[in-house]
């Protein structure tokens, strides 16, 4: 902290307060507490000269006093698990992004083995911290017998969720009914699917999707290879697959085991998309890339990220807590791993 020699000797100046950054910026102390305190309707040009007056003088908001005086802490707990899938990465980034421009701080809280007590424990420990709410990104098969905290506003990222709070997610099941009804229209008789791990709802769903689709267009049915997400189990799926003759078509329930179905298929010599067309699920930044380029499903995880902080907020702000389901419309991205059966002209 600065000092000031005077003949007593050095002494300490006092902290810059809202009356400084006021008379910088030329504004009214409401204008700055307006600003410091995250509202949005504060003119663009102003709410950077107070910030910058604010940073001219060293100016920080005491969060602390703040909260006392609005019973509100400007932040939001976040609970999540398996931070390095592409569908979690993705969202945080977007949950983030989306709590800054409101003026709420993100507060993290991984699962790393995602039991049950992991999951109690972490909201015994966001109870205990200054938190707003909470949005939850854990599949809710994980949280079976979990109370979630009272009095605190909850979002859920998974629409499998059984929980009276708002509920925001990509559609599964529309995605999954995009890619296959993509490849019967190219002309495949079937399509055959290598599944995500049984306890997740998301793959659950695209199964469940993927089989539906196939039976009302009156086509067979083929047996399911599970996998776990990862390319391993996707190359030893592929590698199932790569001996079957019948095999035209594939839906793989993530774009990371499509990745190891192409090497198994390459690998056996099957080409693609001249023997076997491929589809992914999510349209990871790297698929345009793979060899060939992977046809997948674009999941609007940024659209989810931020539709659950805007759902948070409603709650926080207006204190009710209803019950709503938003499912945000995934999109077929269409690329070089399918193709028409050989022998057709689709």
């Amino acid at each position: 902290m600065a000092k000031d020699t005077t003949a007593g000797g050095p002494v300490t100046r006092r902290g810059a307060s809202q009356a400084d950054v006021a008379r910088i910026a030329g504004v009214s102390g409401q204008t700055v507490s307006r600003v410091a305190n995250g509202a949005r309707y504060v003119d663009p040009a102003t709410r950077e000269r107070v910030l910058t007056a604010m940073r001219e003088v060293g100016y920080r908001p005491n969060r602390a006093a703040r909260a006392l005086r609005s019973g509100r802490f400007q932040s939001i707990g976040v609970i999540a698990f398996e931070l390095s899938s592409v569908g979690t990465t993705h969202t945080l980034d977007a949950i983030a992004a989306a709590a800054t421009e409101t003026g709420y701080a993100i507060n993290l809280l991984p699962v790393l083995d995602a039991t049950q007590d992991a999951v109690r424990a972490a909201f015994d420990q966001l109870g205990e911290q200054a938190v707003d709410g909470i949005i939850i990104l854990v599949e809710t098969h994980r949280l079976d017998g979990v109370a979630v905290p009272e009095g605190l506003p909850v979002v859920v990222v998974d629409s499998s969720a059984q929980y009276d709070y708002p509920i925001v997610d990509n559609d599964q099941a529309h995605g999954a009914r995009l890619a296959t009804e993509h490849l019967l229209d190219l002309g495949h008789e079937t399509v055959w699917h290598v599944a995500g791990p049984e306890l997740s709802y998301s793959a659950r769903r695209r199964r469940t999707s993927w089989q539906g689709t196939l039976e009302a267009h009156g086509r067979t049915v083929p047996p399911v290879l599970a996998g776990d997400w990862s390319t391993a189990s996707g190359y030893e799926a592929g590698l199932r697959l790569a001996d079957n003759e019948e095999v035209t078509a594939v839906f793989t329930a993530n774009d990371q085991m499509a990745l190891g179905l192409l090497r198994a298929l390459h690998e056996r010599g099957r080409r693609v998309p001249d023997d076997v067309s491929v589809v992914g699920f999510d349209d990871m930044e790297e698929a345009a890339y793979f060899w060939p380029p992977l046809t997948t499903v674009h999941q609007s995880f940024d659209e989810v990220g931020r539709g659950a902080v805007d759902a948070l907020i409603r709650e926080i702000q207006s204190g009710d807590h209803e019950h709503q389901e938003v499912l945000v419309p995934p999109r077929l991205v269409v690329r070089a791993s399918t193709a028409a059966p050989r022998g057709t002209n689709a």
